[in-house]
């Protein structure tokens, strides 16, 4: 509670009255009948505003806007939100303890005692973004991925082990014991607080734009930036729009051959239809108590590919048995249903009388859900199983683009031979030659990975396997999915078709999914192939998951194994076998696809709570390697010049106590002119780091050799790097050269050159730069360094017709200006080419959706344009 200036400690009661002492704010005591018309996600909000309400930070009439939401939400109205608790993974989690550490130093400099510098709020750290697939279709491919994983990642392992001790409110989780999301669903999570005697809402923001699968469990949480992420780490509330809230009701029974991942895909394309970026989803109707948490968990997972910022699924008793199957005590569950039902967020989907007012209400019917892939570039592009094979020939022959590869009508059927192991194969467009079974959206799910080992048993029995030159894989999302599998005995099955376990991360769809076979690059690079790869994951953006991939589909895991038998996309499962057997059977895969019934049989025999608290009540211990690791124990850390992983970051130098007002841009030249959906995966440095690049280039003048690189993500802790690999991502389109390539025009000397050289140049001799941009500028991961890498460019600005709004805010926290042409602007209309220079005066009192003037100075002939622009600042 915050403090006896709260104006609403009227309403903290007992929750039970045998023990004053567990108390909580009653919100139903408000008396006022709003409360129970509000989305219940909106209650969330309101409980944490009425709780941490002090007058200065959170106000009364913040509140009265909270309460107020049916008519408020419409309005722009901003409204803070204070989390329970912050969760990051590795990737951005490194980053951010790199940031406190210089923040100690900085506040040491300016003579302050640097151990205040701390978490407020509590912070949990899982380690699962640094392992990647070098090793599979081995016995022992698990432990030598886990090997190298330390071997690369030590220096980083032991700073965040040195963070773990100097920091007080921050939990790290080891390597090895699974994936973020799923971590939080099976064990972080507490869906109700009980701290100091208080009970209130469990609710997070987390640095991984995917935290929303926490939603699935009715937890509310979303991602945030780092920069944002760090903000409530050390007690600030966040500074959000109040969102409408699209109810999305679910009815009907789901055909017995579809999966959760089939619902989602359906949904994810669906509401990128309905529009509700910015927006919370809110799902309600009879459909969703027939489904499991794991599905729940799935739908909320995509939220960031459908572009909403929430996608919340009530509490119910569903989720009280969940709780129940993972392992969480009766006395949690006890008080969590007493909690949830005294403030009226406890739900009954079949209740209608309970369904709260939504600014707009879209529908589904679960039975209409047909079996599908996303792809081959974005995730929100469904296609149903059986037009795979047409639109994957359709895409061959459109103009390169989402849905188009621009490949020749004369080489749609080439193929290109090879030898693996001695033997001959041949490679042509669709061939799959990655299949990974991996990510947080299907492997918290225990009825599609059941299903995918029921399908490889039934494969493996009817004499299927799966060609040696494919890169199989499977990353479970923690250690209990092993558990399960080896308990159901499909285990084995899925050894046999190259599906073994290969590390317990995020591995394939971040692109860490290793290298693949020199041959098979070869074929693909030889016939100019589109190959493809298939994999369980949630992100399949150009140049993401392999550079040799250029065709990358989401599908579900027995979808997966599926093709990967099949060895290509251009296959129509319904007509055509998915392959024929050693004794010249035709096999279909309808002949091998397990049914719901089936699967939901396994999982109620395999799936129980022991596995969960044998699994969790030793996951902080279980790593050798980590429990055997030193770190230094000084509260400031001792930083290592010769680090290549992590290094003191530039952000704090200079810091005074006085606040020095924003500079005005000047006469800037435009670095990249951008078009349409550039994602944070085009900005932001990810995956290996390319021979050829300015990041290489440096740490060769380090003296490590190409395979020390490592990747991006795993030196996300040292600027230099960083800085060096933004932009850096082969599939990005650059007006200024008309082509995909890392690269960009130095405008003064007509040189093309790195981006970070030319940015360098720029910054020698003085000159700002910005950005030119179109819609949806940063969609995709909240990579905080999609940010800092461009302000370490010396960026000072982005114009873009729309911004993601994680990565705006990312924009903002680092000081670079995103401004927004008006509506119907765009830089096609004002005739802008990107070789004007740009001025911006910026105000010393900033406010948000502030219209500024662009001074637009062309070169030939001289002349001088305004573009008035929305200055994005705090939106």
């Amino acid at each position: 509670m915050s403090g006896t200036t709260n104006p609403f400690l009227h309403l903290v009661e007992a929750l039970d009255p045998k023990d004053p002492q567990q108390r909580f704010f009653n919100l139903s005591k408000l008396g006022d009948p709003r409360y129970e018309r509000l989305p219940f996600s909106v209650r969330v909000l309101l409980e944490s505003a009425v709780r941490n309400c002090d007058g200065f930070l959170v106000k009364k009439e913040d509140v009265e806007s909270i309460l107020n939401w049916k008519q408020t939400q419409a309005q722009t109205v901003e409204v803070p939100f204070r989390p329970s608790r912050v969760i990051l993974q590795d990737f951005t989690g490194v980053p951010a303890v790199v940031d406190f550490a210089a923040m100690r130093d900085a506040v040491t400099q300016l003579g302050g005692d640097p151990e205040k510098i701390n978490p407020v709020c509590p912070a949990d750290l899982v380690i699962d973004h640094s392992i990647q697939v070098d090793f599979n279709r081995k016995t022992d491919s698990l432990q030598k991925n886990q090997d190298l994983e330390f071997d690369r990642n030590k220096e980083r392992f032991q700073f965040l082990k040195w963070g773990s001790k100097a920091f007080r409110n921050m939990r790290i989780i080891p390597p090895g014991s699974g994936i973020v999301h799923q971590v939080n669903l099976e064990y972080l999570a507490r869906v109700v607080f009980n701290q100091d005697g208080l009970y209130y809402p469990d609710s997070l923001v987390g640095t991984d734009s995917h935290t929303t699968m926490i939603d699935g469990l009715g937890v509310l949480g979303w991602g945030v930036g780092g920069i944002e992420a760090e903000a409530v780490m050390l007690g600030q509330p966040i500074s959000m729009v109040l969102p409408q809230v699209v109810g999305y009701k679910l009815y009907g029974t789901p055909n017995k051959f579809i999966t959760s991942t089939d619902i989602v895909l359906t949904v994810t394309k669906h509401l990128r239809q309905v529009g509700v970026v910015g927006k919370f989803v809110e799902f309600f109707g009879p459909g969703v108590s027939q489904l499991s948490i794991a599905d729940r968990a799935t739908i909320a997972n995509m939220c960031p590919e459908y572009g909403a910022t929430a996608a919340f699924f009530p509490v119910d008793d569903v989720s009280v048995n969940y709780l129940e199957q993972t392992g969480r005590d009766a006395e949690k569950l006890a008080y969590i249903t007493k909690y949830l039902k005294a403030v009226a967020m406890f739900r009954d989907y079949n209740d209608v009388s309970q369904d709260p007012d939504f600014t707009q209400v879209v529908e589904m019917d679960l039975s209409a859900v047909v079996p599908c892939c996303s792809g081959p570039k974005r995730p929100q592009d469904r296609i149903a199983v059986s037009d795979m094979k047409s639109d994957f020939d359709s895409c061959l022959a459109a103009k390169q683009g989402f849905k188009g590869f621009a490949v020749a009508p004369e080489s749609h059927h080439a193929s290109e031979p090879f030898q693996f192991n001695g033997a001959d194969y041949s490679l042509s467009h669709g061939s799959v030659v990655i299949a990974a079974i991996t990510s947080c959206t299907n492997t918290s799910n225990p009825s599609v990975m059941l299903g995918a080992g029921l399908l490889a048993k039934k494969a493996v029995e009817a004499g299927l396997s799966v060609k040696p030159y494919i890169k199989t894989s499977l990353s479970p999302g923690s250690g209990v999915v092993t558990y399960y599998l080896k308990e159901s005995g499909v285990m084995d099955y899925l050894f046999k078709l190259g599906f073994e376990v290969v590390g317990y991360g995020c591995m394939t769809c971040i692109g860490n999914s290793g290298p693949l076979p020199e041959p098979v690059v070869e074929a693909i690079t030889k016939g100019d192939l589109v190959a493809a790869g298939i994999l369980s994951g949630n992100r399949n953006f150009e140049g993401r998951v392999h550079p040799n991939t250029r065709a990358n589909y989401l599908a579900s895991p027995p979808l997966v194994i599926a093709y990967a038998i099949a060895g290509t996309v251009r296959i129509d499962f319904d007509t055509e076998p998915i392959a024929v057997n050693a004794q010249g059977k035709e096999v279909f895969l309808r002949d091998i696809w397990p049914t719901r019934e089936e699967i939901q049989a396994v999982e109620r025999e395999f799936v129980i709570p022991s596995m969960f608290k044998e699994v969790y009540e030793k996951i902080e211990k279980v790593n050798e390697r980590w429990n055997a690791l030193s770190a230094p124990s000084d509260k400031l850390y001792p930083w290592d010049p010769k680090s290549t992983y992590i290094k003191s970051p530039p952000f704090f130098t200079g810091l005074t106590m006085a606040l020095e007002p924003p500079r005005s841009i000047t006469d800037a030249y435009v670095l990249l002119n951008l078009g349409d959906s550039v994602t944070t995966d085009h900005i932001s440095p990810a995956g290996n780091i390319a021979r050829s690049s300015s990041a290489a280039r440096y740490l060769t003048d380090k003296g490590l050799s190409p395979r020390d690189f490592n990747s991006y993500g795993s030196r996300r802790g040292n600027d230099a790097v960083m800085a060096r690999g933004t932009f850096a991502n082969i599939r990005l389109f650059n007006k200024f050269l008309n082509k995909q390539a890392p690269r960009t025009l130095h405008l003064p000397s007509g040189e093309t050159m790195d981006v970070f050289d030319a940015a360098e140049r720029y910054q020698q001799a003085g000159s700002h730069l910005v950005i030119l941009a179109g819609k949806e500028y940063g969609s995709g991961s909240s990579r905080d360094w999609a940010a800092k890498g461009p302000f370490l460019l010396g960026i000072k600005a982005v114009l873009a017709e729309s911004y993601e709004r994680i990565h705006r805010s990312n924009l903002v926290g680092m000081g670079v200006i995103p401004l927004e042409y008006l509506p119907g602007v765009t830089a096609e209309t004002l005739g802008l080419t990107g070789r004007e220079r740009y001025s911006v005066v910026v105000p010393e009192l900033l406010e948000p959706r502030m219209l500024v003037d662009v001074k637009v100075r062309r070169r030939h002939p001289i002349s001088v344009e305004h573009c008035s622009c929305f200055y994005t600042f705090g939106v």
